[in-house]
């Protein structure tokens, strides 16, 4: 085992001289310029209480992808109560492991991948990095594009010359598509850019707003198809016998773990502002099974009224919203969708990459340049391309994705098993050799070797089932698998070959961080 190791007090503290748009970090004397500014340094003020965090929540299950795969969970051909029991199973699967990554970015004040430095190394916490944020970055991209779908409905209802932008094409997209994509662009841009606060107050009402909508929506089209035409059962054919849907229960949990991957690996880039872990974790409850459970029976409501107001089963939102092809419910719904698209792809997509490039190189990147780099990226990967192509998907992001499982295992045996959940977190900012985490040259190579021999099998176990037509449905726990191998080899390697200092109690370098009295 790693042996307990002292280390000096901590300098004093600097004074502040700026207002990060992420958050007034805490400088202090010592910390490198290579590792640090304002936005990744630890924060003065923790301010956000359990409603932000429940707001953020609402904000990332209300969207176009959440109502498709909440919908989707009602038709796998099982009982309603089986759906109902595999929701919410996969939803408090979802809260325990977001508690999990929440508590050392709260306690610290630091976002996730500076959190990952003392597991990876100083150095070595920019492989995570970058890996999430090439994700977020290609996800930041696909949910543009999804929420210009619904502004083009819009468009083409009140203006009806927007039609013949249909015809010219560029790069693949036609002109009232990249003007849509442009005008939600340079909108969430500028709600980045104006920092942290702002996005907290749009998120405050941006979920309350869409479940306004959702409800109406719910409630006009169950009045239309009659309450006696509603079922929570979207599947059509026999019954699955009790044994038969088991398997199918299993795979609906992991579908709802799946979903939540992204945002839970890199939550603590937003409970790094709770007021306290109680408020971070009361926020979990409600946000993730009380919001997640309601919001799913509104989705299977509505797409169930489909079928008789419509003729036809609709899973997709905006395709819902057309078809009532009256004015005002266009205007309303697809607006609502679109605020709805931007939630979810300000708080899973464009602050994650932000924090992530930015600690590849804080003295060159800031905050808002990580954003800005993210938000160009996402153009030129031409999302429109290639999301409806499910190799070209599965070879880039499956791949990507698969990683998710690892780090998250990594990271969560660093922090609780290896390092007893103590951190010193003026070393996480310190270059010099003799500093904890500096491991091998910045790098911890426990870590590293953890990474690469479980990411393979992550990697494998999603992508060659289908690519190969053998056990298709393994690539469905593709997450648990890389999950569950991190953890175990990367404590394994430690137990071995021990990297990670095991710092005491009573060490007077674990603390928050911070300065004295943060609120």
């Amino acid at each position: 085992m790693a042996t307990e190791v002292a280390a000096p007090v901590a300098p004093p503290h600097a004074p502040v001289t700026s207002t990060a748009p992420a958050g007034a970090g805490l400088i202090k004397p010592g910390y490198d310029p290579a590792l640090t500014n304002e936005d990744l340094a630890p924060l003065r003020k923790q301010t956000w209480s359990s409603y932000n965090v429940f707001a953020f929540w609402m904000s990332d299950v209300h969207s176009v992808g959440g109502y498709v795969t909440a919908g989707s969970l009602f038709a796998l051909g099982i009982a309603s109560w089986q759906v109902l029991v595999a929701l919410v199973v996969g939803i408090l699967v979802v809260q325990v492991f977001a508690n999990l990554v929440a508590k050392p970015s709260q306690r610290t004040g630091v976002p996730y991948p500076v959190i990952n430095r003392a597991v990876f190394g100083v150095l070595g916490a920019n492989v995570p990095a970058i890996i999430r944020g090439l994700i977020a970055m290609a996800w930041y991209g696909v949910q543009t594009f999804l929420a210009a779908q619904s502004l083009n409905i819009v468009f083409l209802k009140f203006i009806p010359g927007a039609a013949a932008l249909l015809e010219p094409s560029f790069l693949g997209l036609d002109a009232l598509g990249w003007i849509s994509y442009a005008v939600l662009w340079v909108a969430q841009g500028a709600l980045f850019w104006m920092g942290m606060d702002a996005i907290r107050r749009f998120i405050d009402w941006a979920g309350p707003a869409v479940y306004v909508v959702m409800i109406a929506l719910a409630v006009y089209l169950v009045a239309r198809a009659g309450i006696g035409n509603i079922s929570l059962t979207l599947s059509v054919g026999a019954p699955m016998s009790f044994a038969e849907s088991i398997p199918v229960m299993l795979s609906a949990i992991a579908l709802v773990v799946s979903y939540f991957s992204g945002p839970m690996l890199n939550f603590g880039d937003f409970s790094r502002y709770g007021r306290s872990f109680a408020a971070v974790k009361r926020g979990n409850l409600l946000g993730l099974p009380v919001n997640f459970l309601f919001f799913s029976i509104l989705t299977v409501l509505c797409a169930s009224a489909t079928v008789p107001v419509f003729g036809e089963l609709i899973t997709d939102p905006i395709a819902t919203v057309q078809a009532i092809d009256a004015p005002f419910a266009i205007l309303l719904g697809g607006l609502t969708f679109v605020i709805a698209t931007v939630g979810i792809n300000i708080v899973a997509n464009f602050i994650s990459p932000a924090f992530d490039f930015s600690n590849v190189s804080p003295r060159r990147i800031s905050w808002r340049a990580g954003g800005m780099i993210a938000a160009v990226g996402s153009v030129l990967l031409t999302p429109w391309n290639w999301y409806g192509n499910d190799q070209a998907i599965l070879y880039t992001l499956g791949v990507l994705g698969a990683l998710i499982g690892p780090l998250f295992g990594i990271l969560i045996a660093g922090y609780y098993i290896v390092g007893k959940q103590r951190v010193a977190v003026d070393d996480m900012y310190s270059m010099d050799p003799s500093a904890r985490y500096w491991y091998r040259k910045g790098f911890n190579p426990n870590a590293i070797w953890t990474l690469v021999l479980t990411g393979a099998v992550s990697v494998g176990s999603a992508v060659l089932p289908p690519a190969l037509g053998v056990l298709p449905e393994l690539s469905t726990y593709s997450w648990f698998i890389g999950c569950g191998l991190g953890l175990v080899v990367f404590w394994a390697l430690e137990r071995r070959s021990p990297r990670m200092p095991v710092l005491a109690a009573d060490d007077p370098t674990v603390d928050d961080g911070a300065a004295p009295g943060r609120a």
